[in-house]
C-alpha cells in the first residue's frame, strides 16, 4: 500500500512539473506551438529532481503558526494600502471562518490564511514585472549552462544582467528566471567566508542539545564547548557563544549521569530512590526539550513588521536566547550541582543531600527543588508508611534509615532492627526516627512474638486519628507534621497495644514478682524449709549429688509451703539447676535454681538478665547458708548447763580453761551473728524491697517496651550494686565472701569443740546424764574414738591432761578466727565510705548504728583482760 502511495505521488509531481514546464514557454512563440511543444527531456529530469529535493526538505514557512496573529497581519497590510474596506471585510469574514468547529470544518485555519497570503503576494509580484509562475531551476543546470559560454562573454553577460563582484542585483527582467537561485548560491559563498548571527544561534542551540555545530564544537582538552579561532567574530560575540554553550556542558553532565544510572538499575548503589532522582531529572529535561524545540521554531521566524518595505531579520538573536536560556541555566546548574552531589550517595543519604540544597530563598529555586524532592523522597515514605502501618520493611536496596537482620525471636526486639544514622535524611529527626523503628518493631514484636494480630486495628485507627489513610502516596515530602502526627498516634496505639498484651495475656508482673519471691528468696517459708532438707544432700561432693534427687526436694519445698498456692504455670517454670563442677567442690558450690521464661518474656528476661539473676541467687543464698549455719551453732552451743555438773568432778585450771573457751565461742558467735543478722536486713529490706517498690511504679508509667526494659535493666542494676555485686563493688565482694567462707568455718570448729565437751561429759559422768544424752554421748564416743585427740582414755589423770591439751588447741583455733574475723572485718567496714554508690557509703551507719564495731577493738581487749585475771586469782566460780 505504501509503495502505491508514493507511486501516486510521483506521477502527481511529474504531472505539476509537466504543466509548469508547459507554462513558462518563450514570450515569442505562439500559445499553441508552446502547448503542443514537448519539454526537453534533459529540462524535464532537472526540474522534476529540483522539486523532489524541495518536496523531500524540512522546510517551513518563515511565520509563527498563530491564525490570530497572521490575519491581524494581513488586516494591518490592507490598511497600510489604503484598503480600508477591505480590511473591515477580511476582519468580518474571518470572524466567521474562525468560529466554524466540528465535523466538516478546517482544522488547520493558519495554513489556510498562509497559503491566502503567500497566493496574494504572488500576484502582487507579477503585476510589478517579476514572472514567477516558472520553477526555480536547479543550481548544478544554471552553473553548468553558464560555463558552456566564454569567459567574455559570460563577463559581459553578467553585467548585462546585473551582476557585479558576486553579487546579485535584482533585475526587472522577465526572463531573468534564475537571478534568485544564484543570490541563494552567493548567500551560501558568502556564509562561508563570513559567520551570521543566525549560524552562531543555531550552533548555540545545537550545543544546548549536546550536539556538534558546524562552528561550535565540543572539546575534550578543554572539557567545554568552544567556537574555532578560526572564525572571524567580534569578541562580544564570542565570550557570549562560549556563555550559552555553558549550559550544553551542563546538560551533557546530567543527561550522562541519567543514562549511567539506567544502565546500572537495578544495582544496589542505585536503589529507588536514585531511580526516582534520575526520572525527575528526565521530567525537568523533557521541560527543556520542549523550550529547545520553541527556540528552534523561532529561530526560523522573522520579525513580524507592520509595514512591508521594513527589512525583517532574524527574530531570535545571541541576546535574545540569552534571556530565553537565564532560568534553565539556573536549573541545569543546580542539577549539576545536585549530581555531583549525589552520585556517590543512595537512598535517606541521597535525600538528605538534595533536601540541604531546597534551603534556598530563591522562589524560582525553591519550587524547582521542592517539585524534584517530591519524586525523589516518593520511594522513600512509603517505606516509611510501609514500616510505620504494617511493619513491613520493603527496602530491597538498603536506603532506608531502619536496617533488619535475621535473629532469633528472642532477639527481635534488642537486636532485630536498627537505625543507620548514615542514611537518615536531614528532614526527619532523630527523635522521630526513633519513634518510626519503635512502632515498626511493635507490631513485628506483636506478630512474630506474641503472635498477635489486634495492632491492624490499631494502625487503622491511628491513621485515621491523624487524618490520612492506610494507601500508598498518601505521605510525601514537606508534609512532615503529617507524617509526625501519623507516627504519634500509631505509637501511641500500637505500644499500649503491647503493654495490655505483656501484662494481661502473658502476666508479665506476675512473672516478675514469682522471680522475686524464689529467686531472690522472698518467700521466706519456702526458702527456710529448702534450707533445711537440701542442708545434708549439699554437704555432700558435688559429683555424687542427683539432680533428680534435688528437684523432688524442691517440690516437697513448694508443697510444705505457702509456694503452693501460686499459679500452676508459674510454679512450672521453677526448677533446680546444676552449674558446672570442679573436684573438691560441694553440692553447696554447685546448687541454684532457675525460672524458665518463654517467648515472649525471654526478650526482657534474657540468657545475660537470667545470668545476672543467678549471680544475686548465689550471693542471697550464701547469706542464708551463713545465717542457717550460726543457727545451727546457736542451737548446738545452747544447753551449756547440762555440762555444769560434769565440770565440778575435773580440775579447778581445767574447769577455768573450759569456760573461758566457751566464753570467747559465744562472743566470736555474737559478733557474726550481729554482723549476718545486719547485713542480712540490709538486703532484703534496704535493696530488694526498695528496688521492688520503685520498679512496681516504673512499670505503671511506662509507655513502651522500650520503657518496660529500661525499668527492668534499672531494678536488676540497682540490686547488683546495692548488694555489692557490681563491678565497682568487686574488692568488697570478695572481702564479703572470705567473711562467709570463715563464718563456715567457726561452725565446723564450734561443731567440734562441743563435740569434745559431750565427749568430756561422757567419760567423766555417765550417770549424771539423762537417758538421752548418754545414747548421744555414747554414739559421738563410738565416732569419735577413731580421730586424733579424742578424750578417750583409761585413766582419769591421762583424762584430764587430754581434756587441758584439747580445751587448749580449741582455744588457739578460736583465737586465730576471731583475730583473722576482726582484721577481715575492720578491712570490709574501711572500704564502704570510699564506694561511688550512696547506699553503700551509709551501709556502714546501718551496719554500726549502736556504735557496737566502734568499740568492737576495746571490748574485746577489756575482756580478755578480765579472763586472764580471773584465771590468774582462781576467783572464777561456776553458777549452777
Amino acid at each position: 500500500m505504501e509503495e502505491e502511495d508514493q507511486h501516486k505521488v510521483a506521477d502527481l509531481v511529474r504531472e505539476l512539473v509537466l504543466r509548469l514546464l508547459s507554462r513558462s514557454s518563450p514570450a515569442g512563440d505562439p500559445p499553441s506551438a508552446a502547448a503542443a511543444a514537448a519539454p526537453d527531456p534533459h529540462r524535464l529530469q532537472g526540474s522534476l529532481r529540483y522539486a523532489l529535493r524541495i518536496l523531500s526538505s524540512r522546510l517551513a514557512p518563515s511565520a509563527a503558526p498563530d491564525a490570530a496573529a497572521l490575519a491581524e497581519s494581513i488586516k494591518r497590510r490592507l490598511a497600510t494600502q489604503g484598503k480600508s474596506s477591505q480590511a473591515l471585510g477580511f476582519a468580518d469574514l474571518f470572524a466567521k471562518f474562525a468560529s466554524k468547529t466540528g465535523p466538516g470544518s478546517v482544522n488547520n485555519k493558519w495554513a489556510v490564511l498562509y497559503l491566502l497570503k503567500i497566493v496574494a503576494e504572488d500576484r502582487s509580484s507579477a503585476s510589478g514585472g517579476l514572472d514567477f509562475s516558472g520553477p526555480l531551476p536547479n543550481l548544478d543546470s544554471f552553473e553548468a549552462e553558464l560555463g558552456s559560454k566564454p569567459r567574455v562573454s559570460r563577463d559581459r553577460e553578467s553585467e548585462r544582467n546585473g551582476w557585479s563582484n558576486g553579487v546579485l542585483l535584482v533585475a526587472k527582467d522577465p526572463e531573468n528566471l534564475r537571478d534568485l537561485a544564484f543570490k541563494e548560491y552567493a548567500n551560501l559563498v558568502k556564509e562561508e567566508n563570513e559567520v551570521s548571527e543566525e549560524v552562531l544561534v543555531r550552533d548555540v542551540l545545537y550545543a544546548c542539545q549536546g550536539i556538534d555545530g558546524k562552528y561550535v564544537k565540543f572539546g575534550t582538552i578543554v572539557d567545554g564547548y568552544i567556537l574555532s579561532d578560526l572564525v572571524k567574530v567580534p569578541r562580544a560575540t564570542r565570550t557570549m557563544v562560549r556563555k550559552l554553550c555553558e549550559l550544553g556542558w551542563l546538560f551533557r553532565k546530567v543527561r550522562g549521569y541519567i543514562s549511567e544510572c539506567m544502565d546500572r538499575f537495578p544495582a544496589e548503589d542505585v536503589g529507588t530512590v536514585g531511580q526516582a532522582f534520575c526520572a525527575a531529572l528526565q521530567d525537568e529535561l523533557s521541560e527543556y526539550y520542549k523550550l529547545l524545540a520553541v527556540l528552534e521554531a523561532q529561530s526560523m521566524n522573522p520579525i513580524p513588521l507592520v509595514s512591508e518595505t521594513a527589512s525583517s531579520e532574524n527574530y531570535l538573536s545571541l541576546r535574545r536566547l540569552s534571556v530565553w536560556l537565564a532560568e534553565p541555566m539556573v536549573k541545569m546548574r543546580l542539577m549539576a550541582v545536585l549530581v555531583d552531589k549525589c552520585r556517590v550517595l543512595r537512598g535517606g543519604a541521597m535525600a538528605g543531600a538534595i533536601h540541604l540544597h531546597a534551603q534556598h530563598g530563591d522562589p524560582l529555586v525553591h519550587e524547582f527543588m521542592r517539585r524534584l524532592l517530591t519524586r525523589v523522597c516518593s520511594p522513600l515514605f512509603e517505606m516509611v508508611r510501609s514500616w510505620v502501618l504494617e511493619g513491613e520493611l520493603e527496602d530491597n536496596f538498603s536506603e532506608l534509615f531502619i536496617v533488619g537482620q535475621p535473629v532469633k525471636a528472642e532477639s527481635l526486639w534488642r537486636e532485630g532492627y536498627r537505625l543507620h544514622a548514615g542514611m537518615l535524611p536531614s528532614f526527619i529527626s532523630p527523635s522521630l526516627a526513633q519513634r518510626i523503628l519503635r512502632t515498626g518493631k511493635s507490631i513485628n514484636f506483636l506478630r512474630v512474638c506474641c503472635e498477635d494480630r489486634g495492632w491492624a486495628d490499631a494502625a487503622t485507627e491511628a491513621a485515621s486519628a491523624a487524618g490520612t489513610t492506610t494507601r500508598r502516596g498518601s505521605l510525601g515530602y514537606g508534609e512532615t507534621e503529617a507524617l509526625e502526627s501519623l507516627v504519634d498516634e500509631a505509637a501511641k496505639r500500637i505500644d499500649k497495644h503491647l503493654l495490655d498484651v505483656m501484662y494481661n495475656r502473658y502476666k508479665f508482673k506476675e512473672h516478675c514478682l514469682a522471680i522475686k519471691q524464689y529467686l531472690l528468696l522472698g518467700q521466706g517459708d519456702f526458702v527456710q524449709y529448702l534450707m533445711d532438707i537440701v542442708w545434708p544432700e549439699l554437704s555432700e561432693p558435688a559429683n555424687t549429688i542427683s539432680s533428680f534427687k534435688l528437684a523432688g526436694l524442691l517440690e516437697s519445698a513448694i508443697r510444705s509451703s505457702n509456694a503452693q498456692y501460686d499459679d500452676p504455670e508459674i510454679l512450672d517454670r521453677l526448677r533446680v539447676k546444676m552449674m558446672p563442677h570442679g573436684t573438691g567442690d560441694r553440692g553447696w558450690d554447685v546448687f541454684s535454681l532457675h525460672y524458665d521464661p518463654r517467648v515472649p518474656l525471654d526478650t526482657i528476661f534474657t540468657e545475660s538478665v537470667m545470668a545476672k539473676y543467678l549471680k544475686i541467687f548465689n550471693f542471697l543464698w550464701k547469706l542464708r547458708r551463713v545465717e542457717h549455719a550460726l543457727i545451727g551453732a546457736w542451737k548446738t552451743m545452747k544447753p551449756n548447763c547440762i555440762t555444769s555438773h560434769a565440770f565440778l568432778k575435773l580440775q579447778r585450771a581445767v574447769k577455768l580453761q573450759l569456760l573461758s573457751t566457751l566464753r570467747r565461742c559465744q562472743v566470736l558467735w555474737n559478733e557474726m551473728n550481729h554482723f549476718v543478722t545486719n547485713l542480712q536486713y540490709y538486703i532484703m529490706f534496704e535493696v530488694l524491697e526498695v528496688s521492688w517498690s520503685n520498679f512496681s511504679s516504673e512499670i505503671e508509667a511506662a509507655k513502651d517496651l522500650d520503657d518496660l526494659l529500661a525499668a527492668h535493666a534499672k531494678y536488676l542494676n540497682s540490686i547488683l550494686e546495692k548488694s555489692l555485686l557490681g563491678e565497682r563493688s568487686q574488692t568488697l565482694h570478695k572481702s564479703l565472701f572470705v567473711l562467709f567462707d570463715l563464718i563456715l568455718r567457726f561452725r565446723s570448729h564450734a561443731d567440734r569443740l562441743y563435740e569434745g565437751i559431750y565427749e568430756l561429759q561422757a567419760r567423766t559422768g555417765n550417770s549424771s546424764l539423762p537417758l538421752r544424752d548418754k545414747s548421744k554421748a555414747r554414739k559421738q564416743k563410738n565416732d569419735k574414738s577413731s580421730e586424733p585427740g579424742s578424750l578417750i582414755t583409761d585413766g582419769r589423770k591421762a583424762l584430764t591432761q587430754r581434756a587441758g591439751d584439747f580445751l587448749q588447741n580449741m582455744r588457739q583455733d578460736l583465737e586465730a578466727i576471731a583475730k583473722e574475723y576482726t582484721s577481715l572485718l575492720e578491712g570490709f567496714l574501711s572500704q564502704l565510705p570510699v564506694q561511688q554508690h550512696v547506699d553503700l557509703k551509709f551501709l556502714l551507719f546501718r551496719l554500726d548504728f549502736t556504735e557496737f564495731y566502734s568499740r568492737l577493738t576495746l571490748g574485746g581487749i577489756a575482756c580478755f583482760g578480765v579472763f586472764n585475771r580471773l584465771e590468774a586469782t582462781g576467783r572464777y566460780r561456776l553458777s549452777n
